[in-house]
């Protein structure tokens, strides 16, 4: 089973970083399904995962809270949109149409409800007296 979560892992954090370049493949969801997969597979892979500069904070956050950062929130909602409209924009049958409208509006309420996760303060400069 470890074998198969590890190739499970693999493919989806090649999405996921596949996801960073393309515009219709979001990066997100595979990261966060590549920690659970390595997670219980490889707990070196997901400590380092954790530890990465671009993908642990978010994996963090969602282990931690089961929500997002505003700024994450934002950048998922306009990519959301902008391949929902493309999409929609080439489909040329109605009715594939009308369904991806009701499939990014259901999407959208289910992210929509998502927690968000404070920012984290700036580094406080401490006060000192003379």
């Amino acid at each position: 089973m470890r074998i198969l979560f590890a190739l499970l892992g693999g493919v989806s954090l090649g999405l996921g970083l596949l996801g960073a370049f393309l515009p219709v493949l979001p990066t997100t969801p595979f990261v966060l399904l590549s920690a659970f997969f390595f997670g219980k597979s490889s707990p070196r892979v997901h400590r380092w995962l954790l530890s990465h500069p671009w993908f642990g904070g978010m994996i963090r956050d969602w282990q931690q809270h089961r929500g997002l950062r505003p700024h994450v929130r934002r950048r998922a909602l306009w990519m959301m949109a902008a391949s929902f409209a493309f999409s929609i924009y080439m489909v040329p049958l109605w009715w594939v149409k009308i369904a991806l409208v009701f499939t990014f509006l259901a999407l959208l309420v289910w992210f929509l409800r998502l927690p968000l996760v404070p920012d984290r303060p700036a580094v406080a400069m401490k006060q000192t007296r003379p």
